[in-house]
């Protein structure tokens, strides 16, 4: 098997692979379709802001202590819990609005509910993968499922489109609720390399949680990463607030066109995540961790200035690809550069840069643009991107950080 697909000889990632293309397909077309409801719903690019943040508070808050149960727990059975958890959630959300009884605050709610369990299913994801590929093909195995994860991203929208525009926003919600039954199949296949017993230390979490973040303070390349993440994670990351909003207000679409613009960037992100795939034998790269968020940046920023449907779906397309590059490089460098006894705590603290300062983000994003406008709010999320990347080359520039012995 080729390079670029050399972690599909693993039967236990292919059955992984595919239960979670089923799912997140599903988890994209409720991601179109919920930031649509709850902006039709209010008509407020703020209150829109707030639902979102409200998935993503219990990451902020919580993910340092997901990582220590990830450690001691088995991530397949910590998975089963996840997956049952989000069909029953997203069911009851399908329910509401088939019933025409939803209110803004059930979108609050089972935002909020959704956030609870992504706080224990994000690191159990990502720390799961190297038991499903080893270390020698995580880095491919890693981008294969970031490509999975942007070619739901890319099918996903544009279905979400179509869906709300003959069947209305409930089926999303209720095929969503479905998909996840996908992965729930899957685990059932799965044998992990590495089964992990439960681990009853004597230590108390906090002193789990303290050891993890003195392990990434003092390995540097860990630190590094997570400082320039959490720049990017931040202020990248808030397309479902913009889009929505950008396509209404700029570019005047329906439901249709915005499916098509967020799958726009679902190709790009695609793209990258293959190239990253094709190049994964080589290991992670320093150009991509530290010259990739400045050409990210660049073209986020250039979206805000575009006014012609097609430019704008090319720079959310071009955007897309460089992100997801950074992303799917730092993911496999924290990795790759970890001890499997602190594995879950470290994918934690990613997790909780990557996605847990999403509502920050999203209330700078739905801030400025509910007072200044849709093409102010993106070109303001590329524009502090280049403005705190500064600081960062100075910090590295001044030689703090040793990163030739290790992995990127």
């Amino acid at each position: 098997m080729s390079n670029t697909f050399s972690a599909f000889r693993h039967k236990s990632f292919l059955y992984y692979f595919i239960g979670m293309c089923i799912s997140t397909t599903g988890s994209w077309m409720q991601n179109i379709a919920q930031p649509w409801l709850a902006y039709r719903l209010t008509d407020s690019a703020l209150l829109l802001g707030l639902v979102s943040a409200m998935q993503f508070l219990p990451v902020l808050l919580f993910s340092l202590f997901a990582g220590v149960l990830v450690d001691r727990f088995p991530k397949k059975k910590l998975l089963i819990i996840t997956q049952t958890a989000s069909l029953v959630i997203t069911g009851a959300l399908a329910i509401l609005v088939y019933s025409g009884n939803i209110q803004y605050w059930h979108l609050l709610v089972t935002s909020t509910l959704l956030g609870f369990v992504n706080t224990l299913d994000m690191p159990v994801r990502q720390s799961f993968l190297i038991e499903l590929v080893g270390k020698e093909d995580l880095m491919n195995g890693i981008a294969l499922n970031s490509a999975m994860f942007n070619l739901s991203r890319t099918i996903g929208p544009a279905l979400a489109g179509i869906v709300m525009g003959n069947f209305g926003i409930a089926a999303c919600f209720l095929i969503n609720s479905i998909s996840f039954a996908a992965v729930l199949v899957s685990l059932f296949f799965i044998k992990p390399l590495i089964v992990q017993k439960p681990v009853i230390r004597d230590v108390s979490i906090f002193k789990d949680i303290s050891d993890g973040l003195k392990y990434i303070y003092h390995k540097k390349i860990l630190f590094v990463t997570i400082l320039i993440m959490a720049v990017v994670g931040t202020f990248a990351m808030n397309f479902n607030v913009l889009v929505p909003v950008f396509a209404v207000q700029v570019l005047h679409q329906s439901e249709t066109g915005y499916g098509l613009l967020m799958s726009c960037m679902g190709i790009g992100s695609f793209f990258g995540a293959m190239l990253i795939a094709a190049i994964s034998k080589s290991g992670p790269k320093k150009f991509i961790m530290f010259v990739i968020p400045i050409f990210a940046a660049i073209s986020l920023t250039l979206t805000g200035f575009t006014s012609v449907y097609a430019l704008t779906g090319i720079a959310l397309g071009v955007t897309g690809f460089f992100f997801i590059m950074f992303a799917s490089n730092a993911n496999s460098t924290m990795q790759m550069n970890t001890e499997s006894k602190y594995l879950g705590r470290v994918m934690s603290v990613y997790t909780l840069v990557f996605a847990g300062s999403t509502p920050l983000g999203n209330l700078y994003a739905g801030g400025i643009t509910e007072k200044f406008g849709a093409r102010i709010g993106v070109i303001a999320c590329g524009g502090i991107i280049l403005v705190l990347m500064i600081p960062i080359y100075i910090y590295l520039r001044r030689g703090k950080e040793k990163l030739s012995d290790d992995k990127a």
